[in-house]
């Protein structure tokens, strides 16, 4: 591939990828192993340690974007909604619209 071409690597770096892999990786085990029908506390405590997680892996380079950002919200409303929670209940108990699930800790 032509270096003009290969703008990928430079646009998310190699240790950028790994590092977010490794951040999604754990959230989705943390949602796995709770019980989402008791507490809202640990919902968010997982919700807030993936987006904490992400500022860091992002910070070295500020690799995540509008398009990346999105996707990443996203993400992380779907791994719960896939879990079993009512990512609108959920956030309407914070007086929270959906797309603000992860807007409290969020600086990418």
């Amino acid at each position: 591939m032509a270096p003009a071409n290969a703008y990928a690597i430079h646009l998310w770096p190699p240790a950028f990828t790994a590092a977010v892999d490794t951040v999604l990786a754990a959230y989705e085990r943390d949602v796995a192993a709770l019980d989402t029908a008791s507490s809202d506390e640990a919902i968010w405590t997982a919700v807030e340690t993936v987006v904490v997680g992400l500022n860091t892996a992002d910070e070295p380079c500020g690799a995540i974007e509008t398009g990346e950002r999105e996707q990443l919200a996203e993400y992380v409303d779907t791994v719960l909604t896939d879990a079993g929670v009512d990512v609108a209940a959920l956030t309407a108990r914070r007086d929270r619209h959906r797309s603000e699930l992860t807007d409290a800790w969020r600086d990418w």
